[in-house]
């Protein structure tokens, strides 16, 4: 980096920043079974209508199969639903995320589990990751609102994640969601 990237960067605003909000964490978690509440602590960012999360993971025992001794891809997938859960929980309280201006918790706790869809994921397992203590980084790339062919709405949202540990584990992905049975 040259010396006038560094300076851009000290002199541009920083994004707003939103330590674990842990009531609205809890209650996020709320549908996951005891064993399966990995997500630990978030922190919130925000700029531009779109907001990002940093997090922290702890995953004590898998929930479906003896110790692979790695992050696999139904942890991954688990992980990466209750770092989105609450990114929306938390912009919803927050108004940060296009898309979502309208919307109050009750409308997110309504929606949550049947009309949150997981339309495409893909993950890269580049090294082996610890679940026993991992770090975790959703952003939202986009969010547009569609009606395909004149038929319901939904929200379309385009994000992307990387998981990490402490010994040079690495898995990165993209997602792609639809928010559907909204006004």
């Amino acid at each position: 980096m040259n010396a006038a990237s560094a300076t851009d960067r000290t002199d541009a605003p920083s994004a707003p920043s939103y330590p674990t909000d842990e009531e609205l964490l809890a209650r996020v978690l709320e549908p996951y079974k005891p064993h399966c509440k990995y997500l630990k602590s978030a922190e919130t960012t925000a700029a531009g209508g779109l907001a990002a999360a940093r997090c922290a993971f702890t995953i004590a025992e898998s929930c479906y199969i003896d110790d692979t001794g790695h992050l696999n891809s139904v942890e991954a997938n688990i992980a990466y639903n209750q770092m989105m859960y609450y990114l929306v929980a938390k912009s919803v309280k927050e108004g940060l995320l296009t898309g979502f201006e309208d919307w109050t918790l009750d409308d997110f706790w309504r929606h949550q589990l049947p009309d949150i869809l997981i339309a495409r994921l893909a993950s890269h397992f580049r090294r082996p990751v610890d679940p026993r203590a991992f770090t975790g980084e959703l952003e939202f790339r986009s969010v547009t609102r569609r009606a395909p062919g004149g038929g319901s709405p939904f929200l379309h949202a385009r994000t992307a994640f990387r998981y990490q540990d402490a010994h040079g584990g690495r898995c990165d992905g993209e997602a792609s969601l639809a928010f559907v049975n909204i006004p």
